[in-house]
């Protein structure tokens, strides 16, 4: 049977604002009845990069803040600390970042609480029982909510293809030893034609794993900006993260695209499972279908979104929700000037084409297939 999406467009006029429709397609997926009476609930969400602005806006996040507490919940605002060196990476710059992004108390009217901890180590092992690992490592206090609200920012991601509610809890919510099981096998690759031997990738690398060393027949002192010297990675104490491929300015670090992605979607999916044990009754789901960049918000930056603005979705079911935001980005227009390359028509995958090595589609029938959801829905417009 198919699973129900609401689904509310981003039109308004005097009478009916945005955020009187966000309320309600908050009563049309029944928010309430996933709150337990003076429970503790999650709001799990995306604070965005410093100089990033596609992430939610808080004053749409009010709106279901308040929902939670209407239900009888008492609501907090929650995110993992980042694997990569950034402005989220330990709890105090992630929350002078949340801050500075606009989600303060004053604001969103509930308090910021990282989930993993103050350097990503407060965590619980949830157990999962699949073949990617037998448990997951949670972010403590998302384990220990009672009910759990995913407010995803819906876009493209390098890794994951795109970025929605199975991204946001399975990646999000997982504390640092959690990101770096899923990120583990997944490689960066160094071109020494493009290195410029500045030493950025050095200088973020968590894992200490990349050095300067001589070009061939070129012996040099070992110093960065030196034209004469390049970096190499040390693939034993790589861990995997991905932060130098967002911290070199040439473009001379990319994923090791290879057939270990389908396992990172595979455990993603799983740590979603571990995310979810215990609350699948008591968690509902929505995704704003706006500002779809081609990258994810971790990004100091967000480019010029894929498609025009579409709505916000609703649902209970989480794989439902994700198959309804890929195929409704899918099915509009793409805009001119952005970084599609072939699939401006509608009814073109705009994520293959941005990312045509990432088979997006392993993270939702996965999920399907441990019972995290069903791809089957009915799109039901508010």
């Amino acid at each position: 049977m198919p699973s129900t999406v609401f689904f509310i467009d981003i039109r308004a006029n005097l009478k009916r604002s945005l955020v009187n429709k966000i309320d309600e397609l908050i009563a049309a997926v029944d928010l309430a009845g996933t709150i337990k009476p003076d429970g503790l609930t999650a709001l799990k969400l995306h604070f965005g990069e410093l100089g990033n602005t596609a992430y939610i806006r808080p004053v749409f996040v009010r709106r279901f803040v308040d929902a939670v507490k209407a239900a009888g919940g008492q609501p907090f605002l929650t995110d993992a600390n980042t694997l990569y060196v950034g402005s989220r990476s330990v709890a105090t710059n992630h929350l002078n970042t949340a801050v500075t992004n606009g989600f303060a108390y004053s604001v969103v009217g509930a308090p910021l609480i990282i989930a993993d901890g103050l350097k990503g180590q407060s965590s619980v092992a949830v157990p999962v029982d699949l073949p990617e690992c037998a448990e997951a490592h949670i972010g403590a206090e998302v384990v220990e909510a009672d009910s759990i609200i995913s407010l995803s920012h819906f876009k493209g991601h390098e890794v994951s293809g795109f970025g929605g509610a199975i991204k946001n809890l399975g990646m999000g919510a997982a504390s640092r030893r959690g990101k770096l099981f899923m990120h583990s096998n997944i490689t960066p690759v160094i071109s020494p034609e493009r290195c410029i031997s500045c030493g950025t990738c050095i200088q973020r690398c968590p894992g200490k794993a990349i050095k300067l060393v001589p070009r061939e027949g070129e012996p040099a002192p070992l110093d960065s900006q030196n034209p004469k010297v390049k970096a190499q990675k040390d693939p034993d104490k790589c861990i995997g993260c991905g932060d130098c491929v967002l911290a070199c300015p040439a473009g001379a670090i990319e994923i090791g695209w290879n057939a270990e992605v389908p396992d990172f979607l595979r455990r993603m999916v799983a740590y979603t499972k571990g995310v979810m044990a215990g609350k699948q009754e008591r968690s509902a789901h929505f995704s704003f279908l706006t500002q779809i960049s081609p990258a994810c918000d971790c990004y100091p930056f967000n480019d010029a979104p894929l498609v025009a603005d579409i709505g916000i979705l609703a649902s209970r079911d989480l794989v439902a929700i994700d198959q309804a935001s890929v195929d409704l980005v899918n099915q509009a227009p793409g805009l001119p000037g952005t970084e599609l390359k072939h699939a401006h028509a509608p009814g073109e995958d705009k994520f293959r084409d941005l990312y045509p090595r990432v088979d997006w589609d392993i993270q939702l029938e996965y999920a399907q297939e441990i019972g995290l959801g069903s791809r089957e829905y009915e799109l039901v417009k508010i």
